[in-house]
């Protein structure tokens, strides 16, 4: 994909939306609905890097309630023949088609190789990457098995969901919560995950959520990893003009 002149890339990650509760995310939502709405203007694309929803699962003919001015936005900017690229993070991996279906957005499950402008970009949610966070790995294995998912989809709704979502806010494992300080770049599994993909091959940039801390990391001048924080408390994206790709903060 080649960026046009006053075009741009978003990318943006971890708005948790329903948490802790439907209503006290509603605020948090509506900045980032009318961030969509600005944006539309010159996005070129727009990728959402996982974490959307703090809880999602499809059955086969409901999914979670709420969430309809995010949807409908999405919606509208894709009829409109913007691209928007949908990564699952580990609150939403048990997402399916449903967007693929209702909104004609593609869902990646697994990081994913793209090239703007000449400059190849390797993109994800990052959770379960890299060396170390083997208790989330082991979790994730359990989470994703098809006979979990069976199981689960056998509790009706009306206790299943707030069931999931109960455990989603309050366990900090799962949300990140705990992981918000800089542990230094041996510690970061995500920046050793960088640096050893560059082993293998080359790229311009990595591009990141999970982490909930915005980062902009030289990776031994070969390349720059970029977390794109969260819409909890930073509201941060990346775009990339064609050029140069950066870090925003959203003002309100």
């Amino acid at each position: 994909m080649k960026v046009s002149p006053g075009k741009k890339i978003y990318f943006a990650s971890d708005n948790h939306l329903g948490a802790p509760t439907q209503e006290e995310s509603r605020p948090r939502e509506a900045r980032f609905v009318k961030w969509l709405d600005e944006i539309k203007q010159d996005a070129e694309a727009i990728f959402l890097l996982g974490d959307l929803f703090d809880f999602w699962f499809e059955y086969k003919h409901v999914v979670p309630k709420g969430f309809v001015r995010t949807l409908g936005k999405l919606a509208e900017i894709r009829d409109s023949g913007i691209p928007i690229y949908f990564f699952v993070g580990n609150h939403d991996l048990w997402m399916q088609d449903y967007f693929q279906k209702e909104l004609n957005i593609p869902v990646y499950h697994k990081p994913k190789e793209f090239e703007f402008s000449g400059k190849k970009f390797l993109v994800g949610h990052g959770d379960g990457l890299g060396p170390g966070d083997h208790g989330y790995k082991r979790m994730k294995k359990v989470f994703t098995n098809p006979l979990s998912k069976w199981f689960y989809r056998w509790l009706h709704p009306d206790l299943g969901v707030p069931l999931a979502q109960y455990f989603s806010v309050k366990n900090k494992a799962i949300s990140g919560e705990e992981d918000m300080k800089f542990l230094g770049e041996e510690k970061e599994w995500l920046i050793q995950y960088c640096k050893r993909k560059l082993e293998q091959k080359d790229y311009d940039y990595f591009l990141f959520g999970h982490r909930h801390l915005p980062m902009e990391i030289d990776l031994d001048g070969k390349a720059t990893y970029i977390n794109t924080g969260d819409w909890i408390n930073h509201y941060t994206f990346a775009q990339f003009d064609g050029k140069n790709l950066k870090l925003e903060k959203l003002v309100f």
